[in-house]
């Protein structure tokens, strides 16, 4: 491919046209794909193109009505796209959760396949088997809230200024690209260089597109809360700084019978309003403030509902049982610490986190233990012996997994839920002899005679109560660990700049990891700051079994990869692993209602709800 593209270079520089080059190389070239109306990382789209509305939605839900969704934070800005809003950002304009309400991207994901697009501003797109192109054909109708059309322009006024005055990852997505081409006022062709991957062409299918006519391109850079022309269904009526936004819904929106869209954006109004805390927001929605309530907390669920509402109905609890990876919840070591360079003081640390002791004492047994980075799902490596592919993976790297884990038998400890079970001490402690520690007048000292300490920063009073039992552990042991928490500031200043020991943090886990995780364990993103690389892990291992999932050709090569990095990665002793919930949790009013059909994919999908009193 490389090849190919320098000769129809070097032809085109020297009056040769492209077709010359490409017959010189025995190819029929990118020009012969066919437009399709989907796309997807493995295999082809679940949807034929004639599809009528997406398997989770309600096509005849009712418009009309309203909501109101209730977050914790600030916002100083309605430009998501730039670093000084990366923090602060009002929620749903572009918001995968609550739905892109004023700016749309080229293509939709469904919620019910793991990593599939479908066509939304680009109506079909064009692609080769290399993926070495893709070409987006905008919908003739698309049409920006002031009545002006989306064209190609569109899309290369967007790439080039995110390129210029975004922030990640919109900011870098130009770097894989070696040609933008405007095809016709409708149609844009990015090809793409060797630094492109597979699952690329989808990620630049996720971008949002800006009007070239109506952004100020010199102040882009800059927060604002003037409201933004965007061609989704809403636009921004109201705006409280730092305390609350609504939505209106347009009637002129031009894509509110698309198939992709058909029983989407039901409301005539969505209000976000923002807290300080979960406590005040819990409060609020026990007063009716706002409507839905997405509980992550087990305590909560099992003890904080019993206020009127829920007794009279007017408040309703679902549970949904979760279809996709558990993620990674855990205390982060930042490895760029030497009192944690050694991975057998990692190890010793993480047997010492009592699991069952916390469990039961803490949160009524409501979790399962974390043991894989996927863990419920099939790109879970945990309890499988590696196959052929992830051994061909790992082979150049022997000590980066350990047998155990190879043949899956590697497992967490389970402790006796005393909080002091003492085979576990014992396992541990001779873990930290061998690494040069002894424990002397009830302290753990190294060959210096200087104490084992280290702080750990939390970000809330959740944190900080599993933080005290796991203190509790570590204590019967001498080792001395502080607990800071911090505002939410300083909290996310000091994580950019991994100005920390030890840290909480949760990595979310999908069914597609892609690109995303060379910015949290690759080797190149270990020294950046303001990367999600937490843990400071630079590894060859980790780098070799990421660039295998990426590259990927088949769904059975890119499950093998993704189990080969899953048992790199929990070899590595970065985190020491927490828990998840087997299940999501929601409390909503009784009248906004959600769609009589199979729970999608990846859960509840709120932009398909709607509000029962527009029945009437």
């Amino acid at each position: 491919m490389a090849m190919r593209r320098a000769l129809a270079r070097f032809l085109e520089r020297t009056g040769f046209g492209l077709a010359i080059a490409i017959c010189a190389l025995g190819g029929s070239g990118p020009a012969a794909a066919e437009p399709v109306h989907g796309i997807a990382m493995h295999g082809e789209p679940a949807l034929p193109p004639d599809f009528t509305h997406l398997p989770y939605v309600n096509p005849d839900a009712p418009k009309g009505g309203r909501v109101s969704y209730g977050v914790v934070g600030t916002f100083d800005s309605v430009r998501p796209f730039i670093i000084k809003s990366m923090r602060t950002t009002a929620r749903g304009i572009v918001d995968p959760e609550f739905g892109n309400l004023v700016y749309e991207t080229l293509m939709q994901r469904s919620q019910d396949e793991p990593f599939t697009l479908y066509g939304l501003l680009a109506e079909t797109v064009e692609w080769d088997e290399e993926r070495s192109f893709i070409q987006y054909n905008l919908n003739p109708e698309a049409r920006w809230s002031d009545g002006e059309p989306v064209t190609a322009d569109d899309i290369i006024f967007t790439m080039e200024l995110l390129r210029d005055k975004g922030r990640p990852p919109y900011s870098t997505r130009l770097n894989r690209v070696e040609t933008m081409e405007k095809v016709s006022d409708l149609s844009v062709r990015f090809t793409f260089n060797e630094t492109s991957n597979r699952e690329f062409p989808l990620i630049l299918s996720l971008s949002p597109v800006l009007p070239k006519h109506a952004t100020d391109a010199e102040n882009f850079d800059q927060s604002t809360l003037e409201p933004g022309i965007g061609s989704g269904p809403y636009r921004i009526s109201e705006i409280r700084p730092g305390e609350r936004i609504t939505f209106t819904r347009r009637e002129d929106y031009w894509a509110r019978d698309l198939p992709i869209k058909r029983g989407i954006d039901n409301y005539d109004e969505i209000t976000v309003e923002y807290f300080l805390s979960e406590t005040s927001q819990f409060e609020a929605f026990k007063k009716g403030l706002f409507d839905v309530y997405p509980d992550g907390s087990a305590t909560n669920w099992a003890r904080g509902y019993d206020f009127p509402a829920v007794e009279t109905g007017e408040v309703i609890r679902k549970e949904y049982d979760r279809q996709t990876p558990s993620g990674m919840y855990g205390f982060v070591f930042n490895t760029r610490r030497p009192v944690f360079d050694d991975i057998r003081v990692r190890h010793a640390l993480t047997l010492l986190f009592d699991f069952e002791w916390a469990n039961r004492s803490l949160y009524d047994n409501a979790y399962s233990r974390t043991r894989s980075f996927w863990d419920g799902s099939d790109l879970s490596s945990y309890g499988k012996p590696a196959d052929e592919r992830e051994r061909e993976i790992l082979a150049p790297f022997p000590d980066a997994v350990p047998a155990t884990m190879m043949e899956g038998e590697w497992r967490l400890p389970v402790t006796d839920g005393s909080g002091r079970d003492r085979k576990i001490q014992r396992a541990a402690l001779t873990l930290l002899q061998e690494a040069g520690y002894r424990i002397a007048d009830g302290r753990l000292i190294n060959a210096e005679g200087q104490p084992f300490s280290f702080a750990l920063m939390t970000q809330n009073e959740g944190q900080e109560k599993l933080a005290v039992a796991y203190q509790r552990s570590l204590a019967a042991l001498g080792i001395e660990m502080s607990i800071r928490t911090v505002d939410d500031a300083q909290y996310q200043q000091r994580s950019q700049t991994f100005d920390y020991d030890m840290i909480m943090k949760a990595f979310s886990s999908s069914l597609s990891p892609g690109a995303e995780q060379i910015n949290r364990w690759g080797s190149a993103s270990r020294d950046i700051q303001g990367s999600f690389n937490f843990a400071g892990a630079a590894s060859p291992a980790v780098d070799a079994a990421i660039d295998a999932l990426l590259n990927a050709r088949t769904a059975e090569g890119f499950h093998s990869a993704v189990r080969a990095y899953d048992r790199v990665l929990m070899s590595g002793y970065y985190v020491i692993p927490a828990f998840h919930l087997g299940k999501t949790w929601v409390a909503h009013r009784s009248r906004i209602v959600e769609p009589d059909t199979p729970t999608p994919l990846y859960g509840y999908h709120l932009p398909a709800w709607w509000d029962r009193t527009a029945e009437d």
